[in-house]
């Protein structure tokens, strides 16, 4: 008999004195491994032949107690025969070499990483996801073994709690057995059946916090009369004067912008869409420029090139900073909202047709058909677009 016990088991939690997963031993090669989330798996260490494997044996509560044990004891009659346990039942098409699910991770990040955009966070929100609840319980396994009932391991502690983390994910992990299945490593996606084990959140998708636009002049007034570096005011007046992405303020350089002309031009790979865009710039967005120029001997040397809202370090000014400042001064409101707010108002203070507030924007246009023939930027009116917004701001 093992030290487990089925109450033991049951009641078994992480101690929070370390950021990694921690194993309690059943006395033997078997261990319960419980990760900082509340997960729980079962992981059994054997020898072969003086070498080390890790086998995961499934989550816990879908696998009991007794039948981690029964599949303990089978792989370790195999190890003494000298076979590995990830080879005992004989293999299977294109497993000799095949990768663990966390170096499969890594070949499809790699894959990935052309395709995101500069200064992005999709690589650190994938790194980070995935080795905070998937490597833990399931990266030691072989792609080929991981059933659908270890993908629920993975997801159940945040389904409720976490529900858009665990949709990313699922997401994430069903990208990367995707590419196990391409690859000739198994022939099914176990992601596409774990819903039905997971419990009904009856969830609705969340929206950016936005003020309402009657309150947006007001956060901008406040933004500069509060103590902020004078570039992170003038950065998130920017934003909200060309209802832009914060991203694509945080990132632009006076080579994209041409004073003469009035335009500032993001280019596609800074582009959700992937597309560049043109931004009208109204009167107040050049005195901004204006002010911006004037900041440039107030900083370090610029490591990061011709920034036009460097931090104080002469950096790329963080994603959280305008967040941060936001939340200090009781605006409740993220950067993104302000597109909302901006959206709203042109809807209903405006009588500029929704194309061209889409526009604006640099939203695509949904319809596959209309798509096909509308290949204007309705550059012109957009111009007289952000003219009015900065007017209404302006009071």
């Amino acid at each position: 008999m093992g030290n487990l016990t089925v109450a033991k088991v049951r009641a078994a939690k992480h101690s929070g004195r370390t950021r990694f997963h921690e194993r309690i031993s059943d006395g033997g090669t078997l261990f319960l491994q419980v990760t900082p989330t509340g997960a729980k798996c079962w992981v059994q260490v054997v020898q072969v032949r003086g070498r080390r494997h890790t086998v995961g044996l499934g989550g816990y509560p879908l696998t009991s107690l007794q039948e981690a044990r029964d599949a303990a004891y089978e792989n370790r009659r195999a190890a003494r025969r000298g076979i590995p346990p990830a080879k005992r039942g004989g293999r299977k098409p294109g497993q000799p070499g095949q990768p663990t699910f966390e170096e499969a991770a890594a070949e499809v990040l790699a894959t990935l990483a052309p395709t995101w955009k500069a200064g992005g966070k999709s690589e650190a929100q994938w790194k980070s996801s995935l080795a905070a609840y998937a490597h833990p319980i399931i990266g030691h396994m072989r792609v080929g073994e991981i059933t659908s009932a270890d993908v629920v391991a993975v997801l159940k502690p945040i389904w409720t709690s976490k529900r858009e983390t665990a949709r990313r994910v699922k997401h994430r992990i069903a990208k990367v057995l995707d590419w196990a299945v391409v690859h000739g490593h198994r022939t099914d996606n176990p992601c596409q059946a774990v819903e039905a084990a997971l419990p009904r959140t009856g969830a609705r998708p969340g929206h950016h916090r936005a003020l309402p636009y009657g309150q947006v002049a007001q956060a901008v007034a406040a933004v500069r009369a509060s103590n902020a570096w004078a570039g992170t005011q003038l950065a998130f007046q920017f934003m909200v004067m060309t209802a832009a992405r914060s991203g694509e303020v945080r990132l632009a350089t006076w080579a994209e912008v041409d004073m003469d002309a009035g335009v500032w031009t993001v280019p596609g790979e800074r582009m959700k869409m992937g597309r560049e865009h043109r931004v009208p710039l109204s009167a107040r967005c050049m005195e901004i420029l204006g002010e911006a120029r004037c900041l440039a001997g107030q900083v370090a040397p610029l490591p990061c090139g011709d920034l036009v809202f460097p931090s104080i370090r002469g950096r790329e000014l963080s994603d959280s900073t305008i967040s941060k400042l936001l939340r200090e001064l009781g605006v409740n409101a993220v950067p993104h909202g302000f597109r909302s707010s901006f959206r709203d108002w042109g809807a209903e203070q405006t009588d500029f047709p929704s194309e061209v507030l889409e526009a604006a924007l640099a939203h695509s246009v949904r319809n596959a058909v209309e798509a096909a023939y509308a290949r204007t930027d309705h550059f012109a009116r957009r111009r007289a677009l952000m003219d009015a917004w900065a007017a209404y701001l302006s009071g």
